[in-house]
């Protein structure tokens, strides 16, 4: 019995029978080549192109194992070496490998391996067949040792690098290491700073309302003859936050080592004025590491909440904490999936984000000077979208999306005053925008496309009515702007433009990859920082998909909103920020 394995006559052997694994094979490698032949595969196809050849990994042991013909000490031995090969392999692979890595690459490139080998060695009659089947899964699974998962683009695709690879990250650290000329001091003019923070040009995320529209006088679209100016581009910290602007004075979030860091820098040259650290990473195989929100500059005060929870106030021109709450702690509940994204919305004397814990624990309210907990409202548990302050029928109150739908709530209290049911099974991104005082239009994930929603009053009781849901822009995580009664965004990974009279498309066209845009509301222009860094200059018109410009801007993944103040654009991704200046049109006041 001991010698059966080398010694056994032919006989005790079969041909393994062939069908199953060669239709499991061939099913790992339609679907995954089903999300790049498609060119916007809807989400059923995406999950199916990620998990289908996990699944089909499955059904390959389980046909080996119940299904193959082969004796059985071939299938244990089989079955019992491609487990210790992919456990060996996880024990000593990239921690970033992880999760989806596994999934989507090392356990069906190491099984579909085994299953090539029995096939092509199916007529072996010895223990030969499994051996060499066992060597091909154990290389295959091997090959997961050389890479590590950098995340996710946003057509969810894995964007691997080879391991020995230093990070951008990594680069940034070991040059700030060696750096003899790290900033923590105060810049020279803090008379400046101070000044600038009394009226800051882009406060808050996507704006001063968070619509995303820059007032920035007319521009020039001839790049080819007067293209944008780089006036700097510099190394930063991951993360997924934008700038806020005061003056010549950039704030923004990022990830360095251990530490989440608030900076200041200046916007003229890109040197950094001070930094403020505290020790925190967030990380997820997705996303990749790092803060997701934008700070906001209120009150002579910036406030940024980080992604493990942190909910910090700053002093701006230094950088010290006057007070930080862990929404932990407060909410009863653990960073979501994303991490916590909310960008905090100063309004009076409060500070309010979205932490989604349970019961009242969904939106919260602190006192912009001590940071004691004002107030506390019900919300759904996951929302990658912002509070937002906004006025319907002549009151104001705090538009808060989540995966349950949108709450307006009052401002003062935290009082519910209506709840629309909306839900998402997943979570919500964007920020909602109003029309007329009366209308909002929200955007969902998981295809649920884009709603109108019409608000009336009968006395202090508000109410809402859905006026249209299409599903002409469908938006993932990349947020759309309201010009001239048209919404201008992605659908999907096209960009798009809808009429808000009756959410039907006009145009369709153009494809930025999954990236972000903003209004130029003087030049009636849409400013598009596509997802590999290109900027591209289209008209915000109904007419026709009219691309004007474009220039790369920025290396690496950028889903980052872009800033225009004046005639200055910023930039900044997960890598690397950069600031341009943009040709004015001749006939703006004091062009030159």
């Amino acid at each position: 019995m001991s010698d059966l394995a080398s010694t056994s006559p032919a006989q005790n052997f079969r041909p393994l029978r062939l069908w199953p694994a060669v239709a499991l094979v061939l099913m790992m490698v339609v679907l995954r080549a089903l999300q790049t032949l498609i060119q916007e595969p809807p989400i059923p196809i995406i999950m199916a192109a990620m998990m289908g050849p996990l699944v089909a990994s499955g059904l390959i042991l389980i046909w080996w194992l119940f299904a193959s013909r082969a004796t059985w000490i071939e299938r244990l031995a089989g079955f019992g070496a491609v487990l210790a090969a992919f456990f060996i392999t996880a024990g000593l692979a990239d921690p970033t490998m992880k999760g989806p890595g596994f999934m989507v690459l090392t356990i069906p490139m190491g099984i579909g391996a085994f299953a090539v080998g029995a096939i092509l060695l199916r007529r072996t009659l010895s223990f030969r067949r499994t051996g060499i089947a066992i060597i091909l899964a154990v290389v295959a699974f091997s090959f997961s040792l050389l890479l590590r998962n950098s995340g996710m683009t946003g057509d969810y695709a894995l964007d691997f690098h080879w391991r020995w690879q230093s990070t951008p990250e990594e680069e940034l650290l070991a040059d700030k290491l060696n750096s003899k000329t790290l900033s923590e001091n105060i810049p020279a003019d803090n008379n400046a700073l101070t000044q600038a923070l009394a009226n800051p040009e882009w406060p808050a995320f996507r704006g001063p309302h968070r619509l995303g529209i820059s007032t920035a006088p007319t521009i020039s679209t001839d790049w080819e003859k007067f293209p944008p100016a780089l006036l700097w581009k510099i190394p930063i910290g991951p993360a997924w936050s934008s700038f806020v602007v005061a003056g010549n004075f950039l704030f923004t979030q990022e990830q360095r080592g251990p530490a989440e860091t608030v900076v200041c820098y200046d916007a003229n040259s890109g040197r950094e004025i001070w930094t403020r650290e505290i020790e925190s990473r967030f990380d997820e195989p997705l996303g990749g590491p790092g803060p997701r929100a934008t700070p906001t500059l209120a009150n002579n005060a910036l406030f940024a909440l980080g992604a493990e929870g942190w909910l910090m106030r700053l002093d701006p021109t230094s950088g010290d904490i006057t007070w930080k709450q862990d929404l932990r702690t407060i909410a009863d509940r653990e960073p979501p999936m994303w991490g916590f994204s909310s960008s905090p919305l100063v309004t009076n004397s409060a500070v309010i984000v979205h932490a989604g814990g349970a019961d009242d624990k969904g939106t919260l309210a602190f006192d912009i000077n001590t940071g004691d907990l004002l107030w506390s409202a019900p919300s759904g548990d996951h929302s990658y979208a912002s509070p937002q302050l906004a006025t319907i029928l002549d009151t104001e109150y705090i538009l808060m999306p989540s995966n349950k739908g949108m709450e307006l709530l009052d401002p003062e209290s935290g009082t519910v005053a209506f709840a629309h049911e909306w839900p998402s099974r997943g979570y919500r991104v964007l920020q909602p925008q109003v029309i007329d005082q009366k209308s909002v239009i929200l955007a969902s994930t998981d295809n649920l496309g884009t709603q109108r929603i019409d608000f009336s009053k009968e006395g202090d009781n508000l109410s809402g009515t859905e006026q249209w849901t299409s599903l002409r822009l469908k938006p993932d995580f990349n947020d759309f702007v309201i010009h001239n009664d048209h919404a201008y965004g992605f659908d999907a990974s096209i960009f798009t433009c809808i009429d808000l009279a009756t959410g039907e498309r006009k145009w369709k066209g153009g494809r930025y990859g999954k990236g972000q845009v903003l209004l130029l509301e003087n030049s009636g222009l849409l400013l598009v920082a596509g997802e590999q860094g290109e900027v591209v200059l289209l008209k915000a018109t109904p007419e026709a998909h009219t691309e004007l410009a474009r220039f790369e801007a920025l290396e690496g993944k950028t889903w980052n909103h872009p800033v225009v103040v004046g005639d200055k654009l910023y930039l900044r991704n997960a890598q690397e920020a950069a600031a341009y200046k943009l040709p004015l049109d001749k006939q703006t006041p004091g062009s030159d």
